[in-house]
């Protein structure tokens, strides 16, 4: 459930006025930079040098190039020299992918006891960019701007966060999101128009009845059941509580079973997130909890509810994040309650059973416990507490006429005391800037109870998202005011209606 191994491309601007012994210096520049990017270990993707750009033609040809290679995630731009932009406009109008201007130059200070003119013309980043920059801004193109020395850790790790968020951008466009059944009746924030969501992220959404995934779940071999039910015996704490063990065994062989038929049909369907529905389970005889927590983490997107915009979320963070050093986790989550002691405020997570384990702290034990609703017999679950940590939670609305990306900071941590009759996985967080201010923007910007949450992605890699498919981003942080909101909130309005 990864995404494909992609590169970025690194094409440097430059123009033939000061001859060609400049020229070979540009380019024995660019190879030296992209050569340090490659060893440097900060970036999780390859940069590709190609070669130095001076015309209309050659420009129009790399950008193209880009377009129909498939591994190509991205192109970051340098105008070493003075690059003439009227020479880029025919390339950037045919670019249809994530674009980085990189405003850095060869050297990391001025040389004062040697510079000339020569060096002056050969090295005028400052120069060049600015003109790069002016056509781009005039076309009214998306892009990242990233300025600094290209070899300092801070750009780096700027650069590698685009690179994810670049690769966020185009796998949008290969998410199918699964819908086992209809969302939840009478429920507003879980419907969508999904044929525009198409429109702006590639996303299908395609509805299946319940039963004929079921079919794939009643197909699954006795071996593999018993077999995936030994590896979780082997993974998990098994929490009996006073049940008998072999009637929790066969509770969680069921879930077992749902694990392989629905990631079987998931895979022969070319489907990379799921949403279910307790109201309509047709013959399945849990709801899908383990299973589900465990799909996710192999890293599929899931929404409760047929929450589809969340389930493809979730599945697109999942993307953003995948193979990343020391990561944290990615998951769906669901706001339950408050707690509203003062210094200790913040709002309990959960779901009513489907949290990813990849957020969790510490032990993870398996338990069976009933479910009021879906009105089958009680499903098995995973339960643990989320890790402690900053992190983003994200919900995508439909507004009527246009799409919202609400993203909010949060603070996850400990609670004061366990929960020992609340048999869910849990976290529990502070919004930024507080509890009350954090709640209050949430609600005025129309945010959902469902969300996508990470601990590994920022508000500025999603916002970049937002910005490159032409939605509305709104943040909330350390820095967010009611009043201030609410104003932006009126802005947005006009900008995108």
């Amino acid at each position: 459930m990864k995404s494909k191994t992609y590169q970025f491309w690194f094409a440097t601007g430059s123009q033939d006025l000061y001859g060609e012994e400049c020229l070979q210096d540009v380019a024995e520049h660019s190879r030296i930079i992209v050569e340090r990017l490659n060893a440097c270990g900060r970036l999780s993707f390859e940069v590709v040098l190609k070669p130095v750009l001076i015309d209309n033609i050659s420009i129009r040809s790399l950008f193209n190039q880009a377009n129909g290679d498939e591994e190509c995630a991205g192109v970051i731009t340098w105008m070493h020299t003075f690059s003439p932009a009227k020479s880029w406009i025919l390339g950037l109008q045919e670019y249809r992918k994530p674009l980085l201007h990189l405003h850095t130059q060869f050297n990391r200070e001025i040389p004062y006891d040697a510079i000339d003119m020569d060096f002056m013309n050969e090295n005028q980043s400052a120069h060049g960019d600015r003109e790069f920059g002016h056509m781009v801004t005039r076309m009214g193109i998306e892009r990242k701007v990233i300025a600094g020395f290209w070899d300092d850790e801070k750009v780096q790790d700027r650069i590698d966060s685009w690179m994810r968020t670049a690769v966020g951008i185009m796998e949008s466009s290969h998410i199918r999101v699964l819908r086992v059944a209809d969302n939840m009746r009478n429920v507003a924030v879980t419907e969508g128009d999904k044929v525009e969501a198409q429109i702006k992220f590639g996303w299908e959404i395609d509805a299946y009845p319940v039963n004929e995934i079921e079919a794939y779940v009643k197909d699954v071999a006795a071996g593999d059941i018993s077999a995936l039910v030994e590896e979780y015996y082997s993974k998990y704490e098994i929490l009996l509580e006073g049940r008998d063990p072999q009637e929790f065994k066969n509770h969680v062989a069921v879930q077992a079973q749902i694990e392989l038929g629905f990631e079987r049909f998931l895979k022969e369907k070319n489907y990379q997130a799921i949403v279910t529905h307790f109201g309509d389970l047709g013959a399945l005889k849990q709801l899908p909890g383990l299973a589900i927590q465990r799909l996710m983490e192999k890293g599929y997107g899931f929404g409760g509810e047929g929450d589809w915009k969340t389930a493809a979320m979730v599945r697109l963070m999942k993307i953003m994040t995948a193979d990343l050093k020391e990561a944290k986790g990615t998951s769906f989550m669901e706001d339950y309650t408050y707690n509203l002691v003062p210094g200790k405020e913040g709002i309990l997570q959960a779901h009513m059973l489907e949290v990813c384990p990849s957020v969790a702290d510490g032990k993870i034990g398996i338990k069976v416990n009933p479910l009021s609703m879906g009105q089958r017999e009680d499903p098995a679950r995973l339960v643990f507490t989320a890790k402690e940590g900053r992190g983003i939670a994200t919900s995508l609305i439909d507004l009527g006429s246009r799409f919202r990306l609400i993203i909010n900071t949060v603070n996850c941590k400990k609670t004061e005391q366990s929960m020992p009759k609340l048999p869910v996985a849990t976290a529990f967080w502070t919004p930024e800037p507080n509890l009350t201010t954090g709640a209050e923007s949430w609600i005025l910007a129309g945010g959902a109870h469902h969300t996508a949450f990470s601990y590994d992605l920022t508000a500025e890699q999603m916002g970049d998202w937002a910005d490159a498919m032409g939605i509305e981003a709104v943040y909330i942080d350390e820095h967010t005011t009611i009043r201030d909101l609410k104003n932006e909130l009126k802005w947005n309005f006009a900008v995108y209606r």
